[in-house]
This record gives C-alpha cells, structure tokens and sequence, in this order.
C-alpha cells in the first residue's frame, strides 16, 4: 500500500497494532501488517491506534512536542506564536513544535465568574458552551445569584460566567422613572354597574438590591396592588358618584400603594385615570339624560333673554312717555334709517322737508 505524507504532516507507523516510529514527508510503501497513520503538524497529536502516553514514550516524538496537562476545573488558553489558537478542556495534550513557540495559560473555572483579567474579546473565540455572558445596560442594576444565594449587585457593564457545576442567575431592574397601564379592569359599582377602566402610574425602584432578592417580580406585585386598589375604591360608591369625582380614584390608589412602597421598594411618582368605559345601554341612557339638561338650559337662556328684552323696551317706552325731546329724537333716529334704505324720495306740499317727512311717518304708522 502506497502511503504519502505531506510537509504539513507526519507519519506515525504500526505494524500487527503496536507503534513502530515517527515518519516525516515523503511516500512510503506498507505490507505485512504495517499501517501508517498520518496526523496534521498545526492539531493536537492524537493517533486513532494507541493512547498519548504511548507516542510519548518515544523520544524522537518527546523532543518535537511540548505537553501541557490540564486538571479539572481548569481551561488552557493555548497561544501559538503570541496569537491564540485553542481552549483545552480537562486532560493531556501534545503540540509540535516545529518552529512554533507554544505558550499555555491556565485559568481556574471553578469560581463561576471570568478573571476580570482575560481580555473581553478573547470570549468571541471561546466555544459558546463554556460560558455565558451577560450584559447590564447603563439603566440597569442587576443582582448575582451563585446557587440560589445573592452575592452582589452589579452594574452596567459586560460580565462572562463559566459554566460548570455551580448554578449562575442573574436578575435585572431597570432604574429609569418606569410606567405601567393597568388596562381593561372591568369593575362593578356600588349600584351593579360594570366600569372598565384603564389606570396608568409612574414608578421607580428605591432599592434594587431588596426588590431583587426580597421580592418575588416587584413588576407583577404593583400591577395586582393597583387592581386590588381601584376594585376596592369603585366598589364603594355609586357610578354617578365616581363619574363626579374621578381625581378621587388617582389620590385614593396613590394612598393605597404608598402603604406599599417599604414591601416593594418602588416609588409610586404619579398615578391617574386614563380612560373610563362604560356599557352600551348605560352610556345611551346618559347621552339622552345630558341632551334633555342641554336642552333645558337652552330654553332657560332663551326665556331669559326674552324677558331681558322686554324689560327694555318697557323701560324705554317708560321713558319716551316721559320725555317728548327722547319721543322727538326717537322719530329722527327712525327717520335717518328710512333715508339710508330710500334711494329717490319725492314729496309735494307746502312746508320744509323735515316736517313733510315726519307727518308723512306719522300717517304711516296710523
């Protein structure tokens, strides 16, 4: 059997199963049982027929190799020439060297947190099943859990855990002025009618430390705060009573979650009523009550401005009555508004056009 190998490679030979020596480039010709195993100069030395230990043993193999033994809980940073080419788990590994200056870090996995000092962008290298890595944006505090036990609170920033035995978590609260809707409550009256109401509040966490570890979704417990808070109040009054004082449902909820601000360390900033929903046949029923109150007030302004009206006009007749002069300039007054609507007026008689044009008027009004 013809058997090449490479500059790139070597040979490893066996004959009836057992390691006979190393081989270097060039072809090669095997029978009676020989087999020639070829291995890749830049991968670690491993054969498919016999363990390390064997190649090992033999000294040409010993003085081309350099080995580096990894233990549990331990990852190796293998460095070729100053640039990084390998992460070895647990075990023994043999490297040729060749003109290569091979170098080995070892870094201890057993804590699960990343020695601050490895390069960030080393883990881009990494296989992803040796860590996980999470990020805590600049709004953000985030709580360490090692075990199911707190550790520490960590800030915006990029942090790699190893993965290995022990259990990592980690919780985020965001820190910035927060909103939530509590939307479509549907909640019955003092009087059996049913409200949907949609209520919005401002919060911000006090201490993110405790509402972490303390409290199991800070989140999820205000929202059932505030359910439980506009449940209680609307079913306490009457709709028309809350329809006339819907501020009262902000300040009341506002009171009620102020009383929970040491349970879940959040602050409640600002609190109200978006949107009140009422049903079909209630909401027909007061569109018709408002039109009718419309209406009346209608016809009230409209009686009152009659009565103003004929108030003056009495009061004016009262005082023409009284007065011949105002009676007199009353008539010119009404005069001066018939020449401004008459274009040609031609009157014949004796006597001066004034007094002409007010026996005229006279006889009309007659």
């Amino acid at each position: 059997m013809k058997t090449i190998i490479h500059e790139n490679m070597k040979g490893l030979l066996f004959k009836n199963g057992r390691f006979q020596k190393l081989l270097g480039a060039g072809k090669y010709r095997t029978w009676g049982g020989k087999v020639i195993e070829t291995v890749a100069l830049d991968a670690p030395l491993e054969s498919a027929y016999c363990s390390l230990e064997v190649l090992l043993a033999d000294p040409v193999i010993a003085a081309k190799t350099v080995t580096v033994e990894v233990g549990e809980q331990q990852l190796a940073l293998h460095y070729a020439d100053g640039l990084f080419c390998h992460a070895l788990t647990a075990g023994k590994y043999a490297f040729w060297r060749e003109g290569k200056n091979h170098e080995f870090r070892i870094v201890d996995v057993s804590r699960p947190e990343a020695d601050p000092d490895l390069p960030v962008h080393l883990f881009s290298k990494l296989p992803g099943a040796l860590y996980t890595k999470v990020e805590v944006a600049p709004h953000q505090k985030a709580m360490l859990f090692v075990d199911c036990k707190p550790v520490r609170l960590l800030d915006a920033g990029v942090y790699h855990f190893w993965n290995n035995d022990v259990s990592v978590e980690v919780k985020k609260a965001d820190v910035r002025l927060c909103s939530m809707t509590v939307s479509g409550q549907e909640l019955l009256t003092k009087d059996k009618v049913t409200l949907r109401i949609t209520f919005v509040c401002s919060f911000r966490v006090t201490d993110p430390e405790k509402a972490l570890t303390l409290v199991d979704d800070y989140v999820s417990q205000l929202y059932v705060a505030v359910q439980l808070a506009l449940r209680e109040y609307v079913g306490s009054y009457r709709l028309d009573e809350i329809l006339e004082n819907k501020e009262e449902i902000s300040r009341y909820v506002l009171e009620k979650l102020a009383a929970k601000r040491e349970e879940l360390f959040v602050e409640i900033t600002e609190a109200g009523v978006k949107d009140i929903i009422l049903p079909g046949e209630i909401r027909e029923i007061m569109n018709t009550v408002l039109a009718a109150e419309k209406r009346a007030q209608a016809n009230v302004i409209t009686r009152r401005e009659e009565v103003a009206s004929t108030r003056s006009l009495l009061n004016t007749a009262k005082m023409m009555e009284e007065n011949p002069t105002l009676y007199r300039l009353k008539e010119l007054e009404y005069l001066e508004r018939i020449c401004e609507n008459v274009g040609n007026l031609q009157i014949n008689g004796s006597g001066d056009l004034l007094t002409q044009l007010t026996a005229l008027f006279r006889s009309g009004a007659t």
